[in-house]
């Protein structure tokens, strides 16, 4: 393997489609061509991608691949070959890491990628960026598609202001939690979540933001069944109960942030975070969770959540 001489030996992260091919960019088709290696969450998913675009995933056959690390047989260049396709995830980063930052050393330019659109977003790969830095490497970005930023284009909502929040914990009492953080953010916010939970965090949002926060749904997006629908967080639970398609697929949901800061001092603003607490907790220990998630004094919002038990 020759080391390409337009090639500047450094970490490059490279955006994908996140679902309609006629997305990849040129730029990041020429750096996927001619890069030593390319670090993938799926090489079976990438391996498609690259195949589409005609990016050979071999290399070849020469005296330059002699000095090159030879840790195990399905990762590192060999002598006579090897496969420029590295699996690069959350539960191999720690041993890939070193490994890729070694090769750079040598020589030899890194092209990252994820399964769809921008690397870093909701994956491991902050792990090898920050890695490089400590390294002195070079780490350029080949820009592209972002689900997040494509959701929050079309959402309708404040743009000027946003916070990308990611997935929600998979269990209730968790995701539930981190919603009662949110709950008096005024910047709009973006998720992602699962087909498999969407209708459970989209109730759990209802409740603890309001059924009549603005949030607009999107689903599939640049695939042909793309879904972009604004509403209400009441009302989207109810269309995505009424259909089984909006259940499935990657989904992104961009939720308006509040219209002013709650006041602290008003304890019926906290009604439906203190309702959902008391189904699992008692007054006392309820009191002190919602304490500490909204700053209220703890016996105020015990004293009202006496009050809530006895309606």
């Amino acid at each position: 393997m020759s080391i390409p001489t337009a090639m500047p030996a450094c970490l490059y992260i490279v955006a994908t489609p996140i679902g309609n091919l006629t997305d990849m960019t040129p730029h990041a088709i020429d750096i996927l061509k001619q890069a030593a290696i390319i670090a993938c969450e799926d090489t079976r998913t990438s391996g498609k991608l690259l195949s589409h675009f005609g990016i050979d995933t071999k290399g070849g056959k020469t005296d330059d691949t002699k000095d090159l690390l030879s840790h195990d047989a399905d990762t590192t260049p060999k002598q006579k070959g090897h496969n420029k396709l590295w699996a690069y995830h959350e539960h191999n980063s720690a041993v890939q890491t070193p490994k890729i930052i070694e090769m750079i050393g040598q020589g030899y330019s890194v092209a990252l990628i994820s399964d769809a659109g921008t690397p870093l977003v909701s994956d491991p790969g902050y792990q090898l960026v920050q890695a490089a830095h400590a390294a002195g490497v070079t780490v350029s970005p080949i820009v592209g598609a972002s689900a997040a930023i494509a959701a929050l284009s079309v959402a309708g909502l404040p743009s000027d202001r946003f916070s990308f929040i990611g997935f929600l914990p998979a269990k209730a009492h968790g995701r539930q939690k981190q919603l009662a953080t949110l709950d008096t953010r005024t910047e709009t916010l973006i998720f992602y979540e699962a087909p498999h939970r969407i209708v459970a965090s989209l109730e759990d949002m209802a409740t603890i933001f309001g059924a009549e926060r603005e949030v607009t749904f999107c689903r599939e997006l640049t695939k042909t069944f793309e879904t972009v629908h604004k509403s209400t967080l009441g009302n989207l639970v109810d269309f995505v109960k009424a259909d089984d398609n909006q259940q499935r697929g990657e989904i992104v949901v961009v939720v308006a942030g509040v219209s002013a800061a709650k006041d602290a001092d008003d304890i019926s603003a906290h009604d439906a975070l203190l309702q959902r607490l008391l189904e699992d907790l008692s007054v006392k220990k309820a009191a002190a969770l919602a304490a500490d998630i909204t700053g209220v004094k703890k016996n105020a919002l015990y004293q009202r959540l006496l009050a809530l038990q006895a309606e």
